[in-house]
């Protein structure tokens, strides 16, 4: 079967096609299209694509929900829910740092990505790559006592604590989500895991005008 994988929880904008065979995951188109954020403008077009290269139909579609920004966030997941209904697929939601755990291999390890305002989320991962603590977002030096309280020397993500390097991808992204997939279960619900409120805020003074 063939998967549809988008992620916009991050300023990199991430979609690609998985095959998934009887023992083996392999990707077969991807688009990355790194710092930026276009993502409404970008996504359509590049989705489109994929699935005109696409060698067979889409059998499900996984999503990154976050933690991530508000805006673009929602452009990726109102474009895997809009598709799903299209497609008659079902949308599998996947936490964004455990699709970057899926790619590293044996534990325990922490998971961290930039979350602007001088802040990062994260989360941490056991010995198997269950994550046993987060999604959660906080100050670097936060982040740091987390990972020394839980005896963790190793760090990735996106380099923001100058750990290794490693960005959530298609391959990652369905990993996450595989044995749900293979099984065809019913997905969870696509909600966002926004972790704060949103950067825009009602001015200060503001009365409502009662009518």
């Amino acid at each position: 079967m063939h998967v549809l994988a988008i992620d916009t929880s991050t300023p990199v904008v991430t979609a690609g096609i998985v095959e998934l065979t009887t023992d083996a995951v392999r990707v077969t188109a991807t688009s990355t299209v790194s710092r930026t954020r276009a993502h409404a403008e970008l996504l359509g077009p590049e989705v489109r694509e994929l699935l005109r290269r696409a060698p067979a139909g889409i059998a499900a579609i996984v999503c990154g929900v976050g933690p991530g920004a508000f805006t673009g966030l929602r452009v990726g997941m109102v474009t895997a829910a809009a598709l799903g209904h299209a497609l008659e697929v079902p949308v599998y939601p996947v936490c964004t740092l455990d699709a970057i755990a899926a790619l590293a291999g044996p534990g325990p390890f922490l998971v961290a990505t930039d979350a602007r305002r001088k802040e990062l989320y994260w989360a941490v991962y056991g010995a198997d790559g269950t994550r046993v603590a987060g999604p959660d977002v906080g100050a670097p030096d936060m982040v740091r006592a987390v990972a020394a309280e839980h005896g963790i020397t190793r760090i990735l993500g996106d380099g923001v604590l100058d750990g290794e390097v490693l960005a959530c991808d298609p391959l990652g992204l369905v990993h996450a989500a595989e044995d749900a997939v293979r099984a065809n279960t019913e997905p969870a619900a696509l909600t966002p895991l926004y972790l704060r409120r949103p950067d825009a805020k009602e001015p200060a003074g503001r009365k409502r005008v009662s009518r």
